[in-house]
């Protein structure tokens, strides 16, 4: 059995699958949308072909998409920080507990198998203004005009509170992966640094945590690439407002296509998110490999 695993020929033929349908839904679809990228286009009747004027439109002339590529950054830092480092520390909180760890394993990871859409109606209710939601009275409480506090659709505050919900909805998944990753230390180093006289922070600080590394870089790669194209919580939270101050990439991408009817124009928005989502990759992806040779 271990010869036959060991052949090439066999391991190809298992990957063989996965690559066919990876190669139909996302290669052939990058490289038709970079095609229409070229032309100016509404997605019905005939194309004229513009060469590179969507892209020089991009990037020089259309503000609103340059200020998405600081939004979506801004975006992507706040759902690392609630998803990798939130979902660590509650995975941490778990190796520590003996009693009713399943059942808050179980608690925490709720929001993952929950659909998106009843995610954001939960919060839309929960800040909601008028009348007031859960939050804002709970606000009021400690200040009366906080029960008017705007979230939704306040400009300076749509955009974090965005990030936080997509951040709270995927963390059960993170947590589930790094407490994974801690029980799987070897108890030989826990040990050595009890007897080097280490309390359970140090264990974590300088034992568990560093071990676990490549888990916690790995995940870090997820979250950047799935929040650089983040669309569905943004868009049905704000719409990419008010006004664009919540805008994203992908949701300017979608009403630039679907909504404008610009679909040569919105392909060279989709080609751009590719090209920032790879480069982000590749770019954290060296610094972090830079880390491990220092």
């Amino acid at each position: 059995m271990q010869k036959s695993f060991g052949r090439k020929k066999v391991i190809l033929l298992f990957l063989l699958p996965a690559f066919i349908i990876y190669t139909l839904f996302v290669v052939i679809s990058v490289l038709w949308a970079g095609y229409y990228s070229f032309f100016d286009w509404s997605g019905i009747g005939e194309k004229t072909f513009v060469g590179l004027s969507n892209y020089i439109q991009l990037f020089t002339n259309d503000s609103t998409y340059l200020s998405t590529i600081g939004h979506t950054l801004f975006y992507t830092i706040i759902c690392i920080l609630v998803q990798v480092f939130g979902g660590l520390v509650f995975a941490i909180f778990l190796t520590q507990i003996n009693r009713f760890r399943a059942g808050l394993q179980t608690l925490y990871y709720v929001p993952v198998v929950i659909s998106t859409v009843a995610i954001c109606q939960v919060f839309t209710k929960l800040l909601s203004v008028t009348p007031p939601g859960v939050i804002n009275s709970l606000l009021g409480k400690l200040n009366p005009e906080w029960v008017y506090l705007e979230w939704l659709s306040n400009d300076s505050l749509s955009l974090t509170v965005a990030a936080f919900v997509e951040g709270y909805k995927y963390l059960g998944l993170y947590m589930v992966i790094f407490y994974a990753a801690l029980i799987g230390v070897p108890k030989e180093l826990e040990e050595a640094s009890i007897m080097d006289g280490a309390n359970v922070l140090r264990q974590y600080l300088h034992v568990k945590v560093p071990y676990i590394k490549p888990v916690i870089i790995a995940n870090c790669i997820l979250v950047l690439n799935g929040s650089l194209r983040s669309f569905d919580i943004s868009f049905l939270l704000t719409k990419g407002g008010p006004g664009n101050a919540s805008e994203l990439m992908s949701t300017y991408m979608y009403k630039q296509a679907f909504s404008s009817m610009k679909y040569g124009y919105g392909s060279a928005v989709a080609m751009a998110i590719v090209a920032i989502c790879l480069t982000m990759g590749f770019v954290f992806r060296r610094l972090t490999e830079r880390g491990d040779d220092i």
